[in-house]
């Protein structure tokens, strides 16, 4: 981005006040945005709906959903100052970071939005109003809006931790739910050890998961609050808020505690040996085994991550989530980071736009902020992608009335921006779906996914996963902080699997992991975060 220059004349001065456009002007916007391989956003009939409404054109420059990709391509046209009016990016893709927005607005690059949310964009001044905390995502340190993240409300996301269990071999070996981590250590005994395949081989595999979705939280929850930096490719290293203070968890003793009884699962044979290493396609291999189900349990999100969904035997309906385990000490925590919004800005307007182009890509943003915008954005046109429910369907949240139902497709289709336009994504919204009322229909997955993640509400502790992703941190200090959280995640990360695998030993080798935690620059690290969000505070 060193190459970037200051802009060009079409951006908006912030100072002066904004002409008044009651019309649509016709605009041409060049717009910079991934694009699944299912998707052609030029022909794409949601982006003729915006044509229409809007009088705007998009002339698309698009990229793949592959992050790396994406970033690298989004980075170059910054980096050569060939870059769009206006980026439109799907954050679990690729967006900016906070640091990045501060950078590019000392360059000129991008166009604060303050004004023109004021006067163009009542829905999304509503939603800022609504949530504090979203304007605050959204608000840099010297107060102004250089992007609009994305909001994603979504319960079950926001409870990644979970374990889902066989429950045809729970009830074939008469086991009872695991309550403990001692009764989940007999349960995986069992699995191992009584045939609950009936095949007469010791194929079982009593617990997995994959290098994205590992075992660590669910157990580690058992005896300390663990959030999801553990495994790559997460790099926040055990960060927490712990009573207002950033800190690390890493480094405590509940999780050596924690790493001392997951060692002893790996060591009996219980945990899949090649767990920290295998991606999520060999997880599904082993769930979706030809020969028979080998998979006992599995630390996944939802099942359908473990074993393909709607499988001609059912085994796909035969796995339970477990609710958290309680430990020696009492212990019994959940993963829990809500909202399930990805740190960053999604929706960037650059000073190659003009004023006009300006105006009428917020009053597009705005639209995308209402239920019309949402539901036509997300899921394609009325009576096909989204019909409004009926008298006798059943909100996601039974509590609710159900508002909408989206129907099973089988034909293809290219009539959404889908994930491009999930923006004022709220509980209440995501929680009015009408959904099948069995929760192992093909229809009522998401029902499934809902009560399942009912079981881990009201585990959440008084330590909490830290918003370090949310936070502004100065250009200067970003580099550094990158460094540090890359290396302390790192090692602390590789540490956790030699202890569990046995390559060091929790009692000779502890002290100088500890050590080498303070040598990486912990101190420093933890101070910066803290700095971070004490100035969010003020």
């Amino acid at each position: 981005m060193a190459a970037c220059t200051s802009g060009s004349s079409g951006g908006t001065d912030p100072s002066k006040p904004l002409p008044t456009i009651t019309g649509n002007p016709p605009v041409t916007l060049s717009v910079f945005a991934p694009q699944n391989v299912d998707i052609d956003l030029k022909t794409n009939k949601f982006t003729q709906l915006v044509k229409k409404k809007f009088n705007i054109t998009i002339n698309w420059q698009t990229t793949t959903w592959d992050g790396g990709s994406a970033k690298e391509k989004r980075q170059i046209s910054l980096a050569g100052g060939d870059y769009p009016d206006l980026y439109l990016l799907i954050p679990w893709v690729d967006q900016f970071s906070q640091s990045e927005l501060i950078k590019l607005s000392g360059q000129g690059v991008v166009q604060p939005l303050n004004a023109l949310i004021d006067q163009y964009a009542p829905n999304v001044k509503r939603a800022f109003g609504d949530r504090p905390e979203y304007r605050a995502m959204a608000t840099a340190p010297d107060g102004k809006i250089y992007g609009v993240p994305q909001w994603l409300d979504c319960f079950h996301c926001s409870y990644q931790s979970k374990l889902w269990i066989n429950s045809a071999w729970m009830k074939k070996l008469g086991l009872k739910t695991p309550r403990t981590t001692e009764e989940f250590r007999a349960v995986l005994r069992a699995f191992k050890t009584k045939d609950p395949n009936g095949n007469g081989k010791a194929d079982e595999i009593p617990l997995s998961g994959d290098t994205t979705d590992t075992v660590i939280p669910f157990l580690m929850n058992a005896f300390v609050y663990t959030p999801l930096g553990t495994t790559p490719p997460a790099t926040d290293p055990t960060l927490v808020l712990n009573q207002g203070k950033a800190d690390i968890q890493g480094n405590k003793a509940g999780w050596r505690a924690g790493l001392k009884y997951i060692k002893s699962l790996y060591d009996e044979g219980l945990i899949d040996s090649s767990v920290f290493t295998q991606n999520a396609d060999a997880l599904r291999k082993q769930g979706d085994n030809a020969g028979g189900v080998i998979l006992g349990s599995a630390t996944v999100q939802h099942p359908g991550i473990a074993v393909t969904l709607n499988q001609k035997d059912g085994r796909d309906k035969d796995y339970d989530a477990v609710p958290p385990l309680t430990g020696p000490d009492g212990e019994s925590n959940t993963t829990h980071n809500p909202p399930s919004s990805a740190s960053g800005v999604s929706f960037v307007l650059t000073t190659k736009a003009s004023q006009t182009k300006q105006i009428q890509a917020v009053k597009l943003l705005n639209y995308l902020f209402s239920d019309e915008g949402e539901l036509g954005g997300l899921f394609g046109e009325q009576g096909k992608g989204w019909v409004e429910a009926g008298k006798d369907d059943v909100a996601l949240d039974k509590s609710l009335k159900a508002r909408y139902r989206t129907p099973v497709r089988s034909d293809p289709t290219n009539d959404a921006w889908g994930p491009l336009a999930q923006y004022d994504n709220t509980a209440e919204f995501r929680n009015t779906l009408a959904v099948a009322a069995d929760p192992k229909s093909p229809d009522g997955y998401e029902r499934r996914l809902f009560e399942a993640t009912k079981l881990y509400e009201g585990h959440e502790g008084k330590t909490e996963t830290f918003p370090s992703g949310r936070l502004w941190i100065a250009p200067a200090e970003a580099s550094e902080l990158g460094t540090l959280q890359t290396n302390i995640g790192s090692y602390i990360q590789q540490n956790t699997v030699q202890f569990i695998t046995g390559k060091k030993s929790l009692d000779s080798d502890w002290d100088s992991y500890l050590s080498g935690l303070d040598k990486l620059g912990l101190k420093r690290y933890l101070q910066i975060q803290q700095e971070a969000y004490d100035a969010s505070r003020s």
